[in-house]
């Protein structure tokens, strides 16, 4: 009979396999390292390929917007927004290529002044939210039917109401505050502003910054924007570039001037900001605001389009 006992000789069993549980765990090791070199590695691409191709971009835009602007008669205003990290833009690996500012472009006459009709009502929905922030104005005054009929139907009478009872001096100043164009009203003239204020108004206003710094507030306006009913101008054109596209957006006419200022958010989640501003050639009504449809279209085409959406997956693969 052997002198070990059962339980000693359970206990020097595991002794034995040792050697070969050795061998599997570093042929174990070694098909894993073999499948992780294996493995796809996606790894960013260098910065000045990245560079280089939102230069491209940005080149590209720029030679447009010069061309629809070159006899000043348009004024244009972009500035991509970048996409939210909860949508499928803004997960990709490509996401980095459109943070918001990267592929910024304006016409050379952004700056300059323009009639600006109904968008100036913008001002005084900054200048009513900032009023409402402070304690001095009731926030029911955004459920009014004149506030909101100013933004739906761009109707005037709450407006110039507004316009008489704060004083054109108060409403310039806290325009210029914000550092917009600094004196869009001078009394018995038609308000002014240039197509790069109000794309500052569009980035602020997308971006919760003061003014439009309370969230319940923000979303009362946006939503009264993304239902105004004129949307032959960019909410047309962003639709014809891709279906699905979306637009809070506030307009203007008188004579011959059509303007049109918005917040687009294509259906992957890249948004961007555009201002456009027409006068001229014939307009009257609102027969600029299909020009301002195919700007914003050929404009969203060359920034988002399938040609650089393609460009920009290679240099991320």
């Amino acid at each position: 009979m052997n002198g070990q006992s059962r339980v000693e000789r359970h206990a020097s069993s595991p002794k034995k396999y040792f050697p070969l549980i050795m061998i599997l765990v570093a042929v174990i090791a070694i098909f894993l390292g073999v499948g992780f070199l294996k493995a796809p590695v996606h790894a960013d691409p260098p910065k000045a390929k990245v560079s280089s191709q939102q230069t491209a971009v940005k080149q590209q835009l720029q030679k447009y917007v010069d061309s629809v602007s070159k006899d000043g008669s348009v004024s244009v205003s972009f500035y991509n927004l970048g996409a939210k990290s909860t949508t499928s833009a803004g997960s990709s690996n490509t996401a980095d290529f459109y943070k918001a500012g990267r592929l910024a472009v304006s016409s050379r006459n952004a700056h300059k002044a323009y009639t600006s009709a109904s968008t100036y009502k913008l001002f005084i929905v900054a200048d009513i939210l900032a009023r409402i922030d402070a304690g001095t104005m009731d926030k029911s005054v955004l459920s009014s039917s004149g506030f909101r009929e100013m933004i739906l139907h761009s109707e005037n009478d709450f407006a110039e109401s507004y316009l008489d009872t704060t004083g054109l001096v108060t409403l310039n100043n806290f325009v210029k505050q914000q550092g917009w164009y600094p004196q869009p009203f001078i009394a018995y003239q038609s308000a002014r502003t240039t197509s790069a204020t109000l794309v500052s108004v569009m980035r602020k206003l997308d971006q919760g910054r003061y003014p439009f710094d309370n969230a319940a507030n923000r979303r009362q306006v946006l939503s009264l924007m993304n239902h105004q009913v004129y949307r032959t101008g960019i909410p047309a054109g962003a639709a014809q570039a891709a279906a699905g596209s979306t637009t809070a957006d506030k307009v203007g006419w008188i004579n011959s001037d059509n303007n049109d200022a918005g917040i687009v958010t294509l259906p992957n989640g890249e948004r961007y900001a555009i201002a456009i501003m027409t006068h001229g050639h014939g307009q009257s009504g609102f027969s600029g605001f299909s020009k301002i449809a195919r700007i914003t279209k050929n404009v969203q085409t060359i920034v988002y389009g399938q040609a650089t959406t393609n460009k920009v997956k290679q240099l991320y693969q």
